[in-house]
C-alpha cells in the first residue's frame, strides 16, 4: 500500500504574519550597522559664499569620498555659521568662501573651534577672505591682497591672478600623509601671484610657472588644529582632475586626525 503525503495549507493570515516578522527582524539587523557607519564618517562643514563656483562638479569631489559627511554653509551675513557654536558637530571646517565681514564674537567662536581641535582646510579664493582680520592670515598661513593695503606696519601691493593656466605641479613632500604616494602632475588651473606667507607653513607642492607664487599646498598648526591650504581650485577643469580630488580628500583626512 503506498503511502500519500498530504500537503499542509496555512492559513493567509498565519503568513502574513511570519513574513512580517522575518522583515522586521531583517531590518533591525541591518539599521544599526548603517548607523555605525554613519557614525564613524568624517563631519565636514563646507563654507561659501563670497565668490562664484559651480556647485554641482564642485560637490561632486565630496561626494565621492565614501567616509566624509558634508553639508554647505552659503553664508548670507558674510560669517553667520559662527555666530553660536554651542552646538557644534562638525569635525572639519572646509573654507570655499571670499566673505569679509567677521565680527569679534565671530573671530573668538572660529578660534575657539580651532583651540578645541576642529581641523580647518582652506581652499583657493578662501584666501582672500577676510582681508581686515589679521589673525586669519596666520590661521590659514598666507593672504591674497584684494587690493593694496598696509598690515602689520607694512605696505602690500595688490596679488595678481590669471585663469586658464596649465599648471605643472611638484610633490615637494612625498612622504607626508597628504602627499604621500603622488607625483607631479599638470593641472589646469587659476594661478595667484604676489601673495604673502607665513613663517612655519609646511610646503607640500610647488610650481615654478612664471604666472604663479611657487607655493601652492601647506600645512601648519594652529591652536589644536591641523590647517591645510590648497591654492589649486578655480573651476571644473581642476575639480576633475584626479589628482586634485584626491589631495581635497586627503587634506579633510588628514585635518580630521584619520590619515596619520
Amino acid at each position: 500500500m503506498k503511502y500519500a503525503r498530504k500537503a499542509v495549507s496555512l492559513p493567509r493570515a498565519l503568513v502574513s504574519i511570519l513574513l512580517a516578522v522575518v522583515v522586521c527582524c531583517c531590518s533591525c539587523g541591518r539599521s544599526p550597522q548603517r548607523g555605525q557607519d554613519d557614525a564613524k564618517k568624517i563631519k565636514v562643514v563646507v563654507v561659501t559664499a563670497g565668490h562664484g563656483f559651480k556647485k554641482e562638479p564642485f560637490f561632486a569631489i565630496f561626494e565621492s569620498s565614501g567616509d566624509i559627511n558634508y553639508v554647505e554653509a552659503e553664508q548670507r551675513d558674510q560669517s553667520e555659521l559662527f555666530e553660536d557654536i554651542s552646538g557644534w558637530d562638525y569635525d572639519v571646517i572646509v573654507l570655499y568662501n571670499m566673505t569679509q565681514e567677521i565680527s569679534p564674537a565671530r573671530q573668538h567662536n572660529l578660534t575657539s573651534l580651532l583651540n578645541r581641535g576642529v581641523g580647518l582646510v582652506a581652499l583657493h579664493h578662501s584666501i582672500g577672505a577676510f582681508q581686515q582680520w589679521p589673525e586669519y592670515r596666520k590661521i590659514i598661513g598666507g593672504r591674497f591682497y584684494l587690493n593694496e593695503m598696509e598690515e602689520n606696519g607694512v605696505m602690500h601691493g595688490k596679488s595678481d591672478y590669471q585663469h586658464g593656466l596649465d599648471i605643472a605641479v611638484h610633490v615637494g613632500d612625498k612622504r607626508h600623509p597628504i602627499t604621500r604616494g603622488m607625483k607631479d602632475f599638470v593641472i589646469h588651473d587659476e594661478a595667484y601671484k604676489k601673495c604673502v606667507f607665513e613663517k612655519g607653513n609646511h610646503v607640500l607642492l610647488t610650481t615654478n610657472h612664471p604666472a604663479s607664487d611657487e607655493p601652492l599646498c601647506w600645512v601648519r598648526g594652529y591652536g589644536k588644529a591641523r590647517v591645510c591650504y590648497i591654492q589649486l581650485g578655480h573651476d571644473s577643469a581642476a575639480y576633475e582632475n584626479e589628482n586634485y580630488r584626491r589631495l581635497v580628500s586627503r587634506a579633510i583626512r588628514w585635518s580630521a586626525g584619520r590619515l596619520n
